[in-house]
């Protein structure tokens, strides 16, 4: 079978954090679902999302299992964009842990699903409930409650048993609780069910339910233990007849243009407009070639379908439609709206890709989840020289294939730089640049990337005049700069009158200011956060020419610089460490050693804290490692960006001493 219904199709990605158990709910799942094979292989890759599907009471469910690695999360978030609903996985015994948190605030906008797996282990899953609702709002509430020795869950909503025994609360309570909620969006249901006291079936409730779940106003939690099968096949029911349709979820931010002048458009999962898509996973097989999973979102696609990428003029020729279930593929005739499927060995193809196959789609792009900033660095060096293009190569595949990987070159060192969320992230990656394309590297620390501004406003003038026979070169550029705010960047402006700047130079002058901006002027970092006013210059009528200006342009804005009392400034990194109690103190002490500062702590468990830190990046150098020796292993770490701060008078003075440069 193949959806051929847009009304048949349910989109669920299963986020939370590594030990919550998803893989093997998702196994389980479909195991209860009849599927043979037990998803042949689904959720067998941790490092990757993986898709799988099953039938269940003529609904067709696409389940998303995503890495739980913090340093994976990139993998993860990605997956949102493809679905109406973000089910969250919770350990039933490790409570709500960061990586929980972190979901639920990314996928907001999505309709929310809560899964208590492993019931089985036991615990006070009323206490739990409570940190729930205490964590994520009152808006949580039970769809089905265990029962006291965690062997079952009894429905709470489309026929509630109130003679059940419960592990908490009451069958009763809580679907009036369900029903409170649902209806408090329906003014007209709500006057029936208060009024005449009229009892509501679970097909009256459909409508609002689903508007609750799209407003926020509802994020429901159910109980389900994965090893003993209690509550899947209520959660087969729960996902089937009350999560989202394509129809019924939030609607995609499509917009047209970039930047500013970017602007909404309608989408609609409407199979008779035309085709549109997006990419939202790439995956290079060594044997299927480049992989692209992509949501249909409008129209109808099939084998023979002809398909622009972007605003690309060549279209390309779907020569199989795909269907992943795990590591399997089969094709499939057709792909209707809400669909996820997949074509191979298309190398145009690329994370975050449109698809269509109208021009009148030219420039449509979908507004991206906010994904972490990759903060921690490594310097990559080829062993043998012939291997530099080929090590180029395939990190822009890995970069494809994860959103939270960045590649760039240090001018400093010379050296090709990867960055990732953590150093398990850019272990992951050195593994697969062995593994995958049998790469010798060496490594190295690279630079902290350190930034430069400027604290005053102060003005330059620079003259470039060179006489030497014929034609010489003569270029002078007056310019102000300013301060802007911290992440603000660098703005332009021009106040030149009478035309002491001829327009034609004028991009010159820009092109001169940029590459200064790039080399920095007090200790070689790129400047940030200035505003550049160019206010006057002079030219001569023979000798002056681009050349002249781009170096009057970078001398004025070098000295501008040095005159506006310049700043260095570090990044900063947030740091999410999760110990047991009695590791608290020497944790703590080892973060205020790095010159780090403990901003929050909570107990996601009973036993356990979660600390939160910020912390110079300088000065996380080996603290994964140094971690595990404090609590002998028993830990969990995650790291963010957290903005940039001026360093202190003596690191910025080591850092000029070591650039040796214009500053001196």
């Amino acid at each position: 079978m193949t959806p051929s219904s847009v009304h048949d199709i349910r989109n669920i990605t299963l986020l939370g954090q590594t030990g919550s158990g998803k893989t093997s709910l998702l196994k389980a799942l479909l195991s209860a679902a009849g599927v043979e094979g037990n998803g042949n292989g689904a959720g067998a890759h941790s490092l990757a999302s993986t898709l799988a599907h099953l039938e269940w009471a003529g609904h067709w469910i696409n389940l998303l299992d995503t890495p739980g690695l913090p340093d994976l999360a990139g993998r993860a978030l990605a997956t949102l964009e493809a679905v109406e609903t973000a089910a969250i996985v919770i350990n039933a015994a490790s409570g709500i842990e960061s990586g929980a948190r972190r979901m639920m605030a990314a996928a907001e906008g999505k309709c929310r699903l809560i899964i208590v797996n492993k019931i089985d282990a036991g615990g006070d899953f009323g206490a739990l409930m409570e940190a729930i609702t205490a964590a994520f709002g009152r808006e949580c509430l039970p769809l089905n409650l265990p029962a006291p020795d965690a062997s079952a869950v009894t429905d709470c909503f489309f026929a509630p048993d109130a003679r059940a025994a419960t592990a908490f609360s009451s069958i009763d309570a809580a679907h009036e609780a369900i029903v409170d909620q649902v209806i408090e969006l329906d003014e007209d249901l709500m006057a029936r069910y208060l009024e005449q006291g009229e009892a509501l079936a679970p097909e009256q409730l459909h409508a609002p339910f689903e508007a609750a779940l799209r407003d926020g106003h509802l994020i429901p939690v159910c109980f389900v233990s994965a090893q003993t099968g209690a509550g899947l096949r209520e959660l087969l029911d729960i996902l089937g007849k009350l999560m989202p349709d394509p129809t019924e979820g939030n609607p995609p931010r499509f917009l047209r243009g970039e930047g500013a002048g970017a602007v909404p458009v309608e989408v609609a999962p409407d199979p008779a407009r035309h085709a549109l898509a997006h990419v939202f996973q790439i995956s290079n097989d060594p044997y299927r070639g480049k992989i692209a999973l992509f949501r249909v979102h409008q129209g109808t696609i099939s084998p023979g379908s002809s398909l622009f990428i972007g605003d690309g003029r060549k279209p390309f020729k779907v020569a199989h439609l795909l269907r992943l279930q795990g590591q399997n593929t089969s094709e499939t005739k057709l792909a209707v709206p809400g669909d996820l499927c997949a074509v191979s060995r298309i190398e145009e193809l690329h994370h975050d890709a449109v698809l269509h196959d109208s021009h009148d789609e030219d420039f449509f792009h979908l507004h991206p989840p906010a994904y972490p900033q990759p903060v921690y660095g490594l310097a990559l060096i080829a062993r043998k020289a012939a291997d530099e293009q080929r090590l180029g190569e395939a990190l822009a595949r890995i970069a494809d294939e994860d959103p939270c990987i960045e590649v760039g070159y240090d001018p400093r060192s010379r050296h090709t730089v990867v960055r990732g969320l953590g150093a398990q992230h850019l272990k992951i990656v050195l593994e697969e640049l062995s593994t995958r394309w049998n790469l010798e590297l060496d490594t190295a620390p690279p630079a902290i990337p350190y930034r430069e501004t400027i604290t005053a406003t102060a003005e330059a003038r620079y003259r470039h005049k060179k006489q030497s026979g014929g034609a010489g070169q003569f270029g002078e550029v007056a310019l102000r700069v300013e301060p802007l705010p911290r992440g603000a960047g660098i703005e332009f402006g021009d106040e030149v009158k009478g035309g002491a700047i001829p327009v034609q130079f004028m991009p010159a002058v820009e092109k001169g200011v940029r590459q200064a901006v790039a080399e920095g002027a007090l200790a070689g970092y790129p400047i940030h956060d200035v505003r550049v006013v160019i206010t006057d210059g002079k030219h001569h009528a023979v000798d002056s020419n681009e050349v002249s200006f781009v170096t009057a342009g970078r001398h004025a804005l070098i000295d501008a610089v040095l005159a506006a009392r310049p700043q260095i400034l570090e990044p900063i990194v947030g740091v999410q460490v999760k110990v047991a109690d009695n590791h608290f103190g020497n944790v703590s002490a080892e973060l205020s050693g790095r010159r780090g500062r403990v901003t929050g702590t909570d107990s996601p468990a009973s036993g356990w804290t979660l600390i939160t830190a910020s912390v110079p990046m300088a000065d996380m150098d080996g603290f994964e490692a140094r971690l595990k020796a404090l609590c002998a292993g028993e830990s969990e770490f995650a790291i963010e960006a957290g903005g940039y701060e001026p360093v202190t008078n003596d690191v910025q003075a080591r850092l000029v001493n070591e650039y040796g440069g214009r500053a001196q």
